[in-house]
């Protein structure tokens, strides 16, 4: 991270022999480093603060002086493991949260990776230098499912380069963690890699017991989010890990994890916070960092260890505290006016040193970008007609078996394998006598394969839905019946990715995701936010009987949570790790 002001300069400020640019006057310092409350003014020049103290410092006409009597002063607040991607794009999520008083977010750049390639990430991430706050990122090692390819996309000529980026702090969590433990070469030599450049290595660890968590601790990982219990984040801390609590809309975690402090009186300097990519519903109502801060209070944790968690821990922990993280001469002026200690919303937010929004309303612009100009993958390689052949969206029957595997969902995420005895009609298997059941067809988007599913307890009543909003932003689609689903299908492609449901022949929800399939391309948080309670409205009128469907869409399509997966490869059971059905070639449909 780069300042502007020189350390002669804040030397000046600090001595009295140069104006400050801006005084935060009779407020109460939230002191993050001593834990203490102080009543002391502030200044700050340029983008740097220089002086933190009880004695007036010299101004002039051009000094902004700000009286905070009555009010805290606050280190902005830190989000260490965010997913900007989530419908919102960074832009838009950056316009909902700095007013919110998270002045860093630290991005997770999977899906921009995967569709921009090395070259095109690095473009974008010049062109979002002019966005407001500090939007720093942590480049993905693999993806989240694996595809023909994918070691080619992800090699490690075009990753280390982009560990090189000044905006890159570390390598992004590798959900596939099984692949640490089983010392994978590529992923060891590029965590090396990593710690030698002094950047920090996140981790995902889902489901892994101690005696496993040992070898992905030896095996450099940094940080883990993926506690679910007081127990599971204590091993975390005791392998010397950093243990960063979630709560999110997927894993509103906190009422457990958190006992691990209010009940287990462990230290907290190695503790931080995270809302792992919540969706947009979640942000508008629960708030982000904020919200985390304010939850942790409510739930017994003492103020001050919840601020320094979301505050000087993080900073710490991504190895920039010597920049941001606290109220000290020499930091960034990333700097909130609280009016309380009780809901941790900021009237005023400063960051390097400009006043960035006030009650919750942003004051200064945002870079206008054309998304796409960054992507160098196709939408889709092949003509929409293709979307017209219904045995794409059947379910092969086998008369040798008396059952098919059905993938039944038992929570928003997590599925189970069920073997279900169904008639067969033309050659597939026939769901029309089984409420309940869907068919589920992943297509290539170059046209190549399809791999296909039967689920259970995603919906009741969906006639069709499609999607690239998935893990692998392949085309999604799920239904009942055929035909809908091959509309919902078609108009997908014609929108260039999204997600659309039909009853059957009418479209009844149409979300434009242009933005590789996962993001609109519009600056406005508002419409994200609109288009999630939609979907998730349509979905649940239907039968979706779970809280969050945009994750159950991402993680139908991983290769590393448990139960059956719709995978690139085909169905995937992952405990056994067996294919259970291989994806078919499409073959003679693709528009030449």
């Amino acid at each position: 991270m780069r300042q502007k002001a020189s350390r002669s300069e804040l030397i000046e400020v600090a001595q009295g022999r140069r104006s400050a640019d801006l005084i935060i006057k009779n407020g109460t310092v939230i002191n993050v480093y001593s834990g203490e409350l102080l009543k002391q003014n502030v200044a700050v020049y340029q983008d740097s603060i220089a002086y933190v103290g009880e004695r007036d410092v010299l101004s002039d006409e051009h000094t902004k002086i700000i009286d905070a009597e009555g009010m805290y002063v606050s280190p902005g607040f830190i989000e260490p493991h965010a997913h900007p991607w989530v419908i919102y794009n960074p832009i838009s999520m950056t316009r909902k949260v700095l007013p919110l008083g998270t002045t860093t977010t630290v991005n997770d750049n999977l899906f921009f990776y995967l569709h921009m390639g090395a070259a095109g990430f690095k473009k974008m991430v010049k062109d979002l230098k002019d966005l407001p706050g500090n939007f720093l990122w942590l480049v993905r090692l693999v993806s989240q499912a694996d595809f023909k390819g994918e070691r080619e996309w992800f090699n490690q000529k075009d990753v280390q380069e982009l560990l090189e980026l000044e905006e890159v702090v570390g390598t992004a969590e590798v959900t596939r963690w099984p692949l640490l433990y089983q010392a994978d070469s590529f992923l060891l030599d590029t965590i090396e890699v990593a710690k030698q450049k002094g950047k920090v290595v996140d981790g995902h660890t889902a489901g892994c017991s101690y005696e496993k968590l040992i070898s992905i601790a030896a095996s450099g990982v940094s940080a883990c989010h993926e506690a679910i219990t007081a127990k599971e984040a204590l091993d975390r801390l005791r392998l010397g890990m950093w243990t960063t609590l979630r709560n999110s809309s997927l894993r509103p975690d906190f009422p457990e994890v958190i006992k691990m402090i209010t009940e287990g009186k462990v230290s907290t300097h190695r503790i931080t916070m995270t809302t792992d990519g919540p969706h947009p519903g979640f942000i508008e109502k629960e708030g982000f960092v904020d919200g985390l801060i304010r939850r942790a209070v409510e739930l017994g944790v003492p103020v001050i260890n919840a601020l320094q968690m979301a505050t000087i821990n993080a900073a710490v922990y991504l190895r920039l505290d010597d920049y941001i993280g606290g109220i000290a001469p020499g930091k960034l002026a990333d700097i909130l006016l609280l009016p309380d200690l009780k809901y941790f919303r900021p009237d005023i937010v400063i960051s390097r040193g400009e006043v960035v929004a006030k009650q919750g309303n942003l004051l200064v612009s945002t870079p206008k970008l054309n998304w796409n100009q960054y992507v160098v993958r196709e939408p889709f390689a092949f003509s929409k007609q293709l979307l017209d052949d219904l045995n794409l969206y059947r379910y092969p029957y086998s008369s040798t078996e008396q059952t098919v595997p059905v993938a039944y969902f038992k929570s928003n995420v997590i599925t189970q394998r069920k073997d279900v005895k169904l008639p067969e009609a033309g050659g597939f298997a026939d769901i029309s006598g089984e409420e309940g059941l869907l068919y589920a067809s992943l297509i290539d988007r170059n046209g190549k394969w399809v791999s296909k599913a039967i689920l259970e307890r995603f919906a009741v009543h969906l006639d069709g839905m499609a999607s690239t909003y998935n893990t692998t932003t392949e085309l999604l689609v799920i239904g009942r019946n055929p035909k809908a689903m091959a509309q919902a299908a078609k108009r997908v492609h014609e929108l260039g990715g999204g997600i659309v449901i039909v009853d059957g022949e009418d479209i009844v929800v149409e979300i434009p995701l242009p933005f590789t399939g996962m993001m609109t391309d519009d600056s406005s948080f508002d419409q994200a936010v609109r288009y999630h309670d939609e979907l998730l409205a349509a979905v649940q009128q239907r039968g979706f009987p779970f809280h969050d469907i945009l994750y159950t869409l991402l993680f139908l399509t991983c290769d590393f949570l448990p139960g059956l997966r719709l995978i690139p490869f085909g169905l995937y059971d992952v405990k056994k790790n067996e294919m259970l059905l291989k994806a078919e070639p499409i073959k003679d449909q693709i528009a030449k």
